[in-house]
């Protein structure tokens, strides 16, 4: 009898497959994923979770994930976009490449006043330019006199990457309608424009040029995980422009509930514990505790810009930048 129901359980348990795991593709950045940035720690945390495989696909940078999601339309992979910036999110809901969530906001901190039915943030932060204060002594005190100045640049392509597009920010920020000659004067000293900020930031580390755009929190970095204090952020006495990073539902995913569990990790204290050391950003909520060097960071004030003001301006002001620093 025991070997009857032993042979028919057998046969049930052939006949009847185990349901795979679901897997949730996330389109995001290079450097996101790398062994040191956020995605392995907040990949086994929510594996934990939802009993799927979270898959990252990494593209150069922000505005690289846009463009693929743009062209890929409703035969996209994704599932979620993150890694999106606050100058990239009116195009992408206008694309009608994303859709709404459901995750709850209530806990983001009260200065970054979220109300987006689309977007989620997960970090934020200022753009700056960093130098290594062994070989500078004196640092560019402001974007003009940087710009003035013979000192050799690396910075990010505005067309791939959301710290180019920053940089295009600042520059039209301080400039106006004088940045065609801004960028024609920084082209003269510039080293290259790399396609993401992975690229600029090690060639820059590799002594490929004095100054790299990047973040105030960069020196954080450094400090925390190297033990070494000589590279900094100058301050630029006419702000700086800021950037809130964000995550979105794919409009073309059938997993929309896992996307949403996954956002709503996102801004969990255990995500939120994970990010700032990893990639370097601003917790979006409060009591998540910070090592002692981001108490020493710049605090600049901030060139503000809305996200609809880049969107009616984004193509113009990449043209400029084209014909004037890109020959």
């Amino acid at each position: 009898m025991r070997s009857a129901v032993l042979s028919a359980a057998i046969a049930v348990s052939i006949a009847t497959p185990v349901s795979a795991a679901p897997t949730l593709n996330v389109y995001t950045y290079d450097s996101f994923v790398s062994e040191w940035g956020p995605g392995p720690g907040l990949k086994e945390a929510f594996e934990k979770q939802c009993g799927c495989t979270l898959n990252f696909i990494a593209v150069e940078d922000g505005v690289s994930i846009l463009n693929r999601s743009r062209i890929e339309g409703a035969s996209t992979e994704a599932d979620v976009l993150l890694g999106l910036d606050l100058g990239l999110v009116t195009e992408t809901a206008e694309l009608g490449l994303v859709q709404a969530h459901k995750v709850d906001t209530s806990a983001l901190k009260a200065e970054l006043n979220w109300q987006d039915s689309q977007f989620v943030p997960f970090d934020y932060g200022h753009f700056a330019f960093i130098y290594d204060s062994r070989k500078i002594d004196s640092p560019a005190t402001s974007l003009k006199q940087l710009i003035d100045s013979d000192a050799s640049v690396i910075y990010q392509d505005p067309r791939t990457s959301t710290p180019g597009q920053g940089m295009m920010l600042w520059v039209n920020g301080v400039y106006a309608d004088q940045s065609a000659s801004a960028w024609a004067k920084l082209a003269q000293h510039t080293e290259t424009v790399t396609k993401g900020w992975w690229e600029a930031y090690s060639l820059f580390l590799e002594g490929g040029a004095d100054y790299v755009l990047s973040y105030t929190t960069s020196p954080a970095y450094h400090q925390v995980a190297e033990g070494v204090d000589h590279y900094k952020a100058a301050q630029f006495s006419e702000g700086h422009v800021a950037q809130v990073e964000v995550a979105a539902i794919s409009a073309y995913t059938e997993q929309p509930e896992l996307a949403n569990q996954f956002l709503q990790f996102l801004i969990s204290p255990e995500a939120q514990a994970i990010i700032p050391v990893t990639n370097w950003m601003l917790p979006v909520i409060d009591g998540i505790e910070l090592p002692e060097a981001f108490d020493k960071l710049v605090t600049p004030d901030t060139i503000d810009f809305t996200p609809q003001a880049i969107a009616a301006n984004r193509a113009a002001w990449i043209k400029t930048w084209r014909d004037s620093a890109a020959n």
